[in-house]
């Protein structure tokens, strides 16, 4: 199977009502903003979910979530020398190449997204091996349009989750906190030149252009209840080499997003542009 032949990016406009899109441990789960107020979801959060819906698909994924684990292995160390083999993690068994280009074949995410296999040997000078792979999908953190809105609402327990239940104690109290209404936007680009050493190749360009619309399908929780979250459109530009013909920052900057989901496209020359709707 050939790598990817062109240059590829693209866009994700998603909507946020009376959600917790991706919430700040460091700051009592609250949702995350810049010192602007705008709001953000990290880019590993994005990866995360695409991973989940490239699974659901039937795709191998290496980095898998504890709720979505379809196997028995406990650490990724684990399910690497489990999948691939001890003797592949070995340095003086397995060439870093030979290693690499395995874990490539065998999970979407890794020639996708890259991955470091870093581990190390039972003892010092031992037959550890780390393999840093680079992988050509890139994808930015989601911000919204316009500084968002942030309702918190204290929350408490009707049962005492510790003690005799005598008395409630402190683990029935808590916050929820919310995005009352927000468009947000997030690109992404694939890189041939990168494609090329790990095998990424045009039918999995294709593969996620399939996932995107259906990006938070399957992902409802009680921060994020099922229909709050949806993506409106994806935008799909394609060039027509691999070196492209513009830079992904002005392809990037010919979207305008407006804060009520409506956005303008300027269309550059001999590049196509795909506009696919939400599923």
């Amino acid at each position: 199977m050939s790598s990817l032949s062109k240059k590829i990016d693209f866009a994700v406009i998603f909507s946020v009502k009376n959600a917790n899109p991706n919430g700040d441990p460091l700051n009592g789960n609250r949702p995350r903003t810049d010192y602007d107020g705008f709001g953000e979801v990290t880019d590993v959060c994005l990866k995360r979910k695409i991973r989940d819906r490239l699974q659901d698909a039937g795709q191998a994924i290496f980095v898998q979530s504890d709720e979505k684990k379809v196997d028995e292995y406990v650490s990724l160390r684990k399910r690497a020398e489990g999948v691939l083999g001890k003797e592949t993690l070995n340095s003086k068994k397995t060439s870093r190449n030979e290693a690499a280009k395995k874990a490539c074949q065998t999970w979407f995410d890794v020639r996708a997204f890259g991955q470091l296999f870093a581990f190390e040997g039972e003892k010092k000078g031992g037959d550890g091996i780390s393999i840093p792979i680079r992988g050509p999908v890139s994808i930015h953190s989601a911000f919204s349009v316009e500084p968002v809105s942030i309702t918190s609402t204290q929350i408490t327990k009707s049962v005492s989750g510790d003690g005799d239940g005598s008395k409630k104690g402190s683990d029935t109290m808590g916050m929820k906190h919310r995005v009352d209404q927000a468009i947000y936007i997030a690109y992404g680009a694939m890189s041939p030149q990168l494609a090329e050493k790990t095998g990424f190749s045009d039918q999995d360009a294709e593969v996620i252009k399939q996932v995107l619309p259906k990006l938070f399908e399957g992902d409802a929780s009680s921060a994020r209840p099922e229909g709050s979250m949806a993506v409106e459109k994806v935008i799909w530009w394609q060039h027509s080499n691999k070196s492209g013909q513009y830079s992904s920052a002005k392809v990037h900057r010919t979207l305008e997003v407006n804060a009520d989901g409506s956005y303008n496209l300027e269309i550059l020359d001999s590049l196509t542009a795909e506009e696919i709707d939400g599923f």
